[in-house]
């Protein structure tokens, strides 16, 4: 006697909905108001990215359009992109995957 094996939509869903190794992301997009020199300032102060770094994320924003400029859960995300929006930066958050 064999053992019935579970419906395979089941399976893609439970696995989908425990998912942990796909965190979320803050990107900051590019904007025609703020300067280059005080997004960076926002990515040292805010984020402790060393200056290096920041300035490596202002220019991705500045040429890219975009930057991702932090990773985590959903509540830090959230968290991160409020104090963008605070800093008055364009933000938003999704999946890193997407």
């Amino acid at each position: 006697m064999t053992a019935a094996s579970p419906d395979v939509d089941e399976v893609v869903e439970t696995s989908a909905d425990t998912r942990t190794d796909d965190p979320w992301v803050t990107i900051v997009w590019n904007d025609p108001v703020n300067l280059m020199s005080y997004v960076s300032y926002v990515f040292e102060t805010y984020f402790g990215h060393p200056r290096q770094e920041a300035e490596r994320l202002m220019q991705q924003v500045h040429t890219q359009g975009r930057a991702v400029v932090s990773r985590g859960t959903l509540e830090a995300m959230e968290v991160d992109v409020q104090a963008m929006h605070g800093f008055g930066l364009w933000a938003t958050f999704q999946r890193s995957g997407q």
